[in-house]
């Protein structure tokens, strides 16, 4: 993997909150910017390609990733990455059920609770993923 080229030095803390903002950054992305309709409709269905694509958006928009930190075990990486994929699925996923189950919608506060866990989750994964890798 090739390394990143800067025109200054970066100490390890600063390597490691690049990271986190790269991170944080491409959630967004992610999640707010290319969510279309037919993934955010259906990551509630098991299975269903619409979340998997979704999940999918986040693993590829999260390789760079491997090319903000130090030199990485490429298998490494990868494995890092598919347990993104994993944990952004299913963090998903569970989170549609309970708000389908109590019929929660955007007008309900506890909508916004279950949102808001689901962010929150999603950032504890991308701490996990900068601590595995470095």
């Amino acid at each position: 993997m090739p390394e990143l080229i800067l025109p200054f030095k970066l100490g390890a803390h600063d390597v490691v909150l690049l990271a986190l903002a790269y991170l944080a950054f491409k959630h967004m992305i992610g999640d707010f910017f290319l969510q279309a309709k037919y993934q955010w409709s259906n990551k509630g269905r098991y299975g269903h390609p619409g979340g998997l694509l979704h999940a999918a958006i986040h693993v590829l928009l999260s390789a760079p990733l491997l090319l903000i930190l130090p030199p990485v075990n490429q298998e490494h990486g990868l494995v890092v990455l598919g347990a993104e994929f994993l944990v952004h699925y299913h963090c998903d996923w569970i989170k549609e059920q309970v708000v389908k189950a109590n019929q929660w919608t955007f007008q309900n506060d506890a909508f916004w609770r279950a949102m808001g866990m689901d962010q929150f989750v999603h950032g504890l994964t991308y701490i996990a993923m900068v601590r595995a890798l470095v």
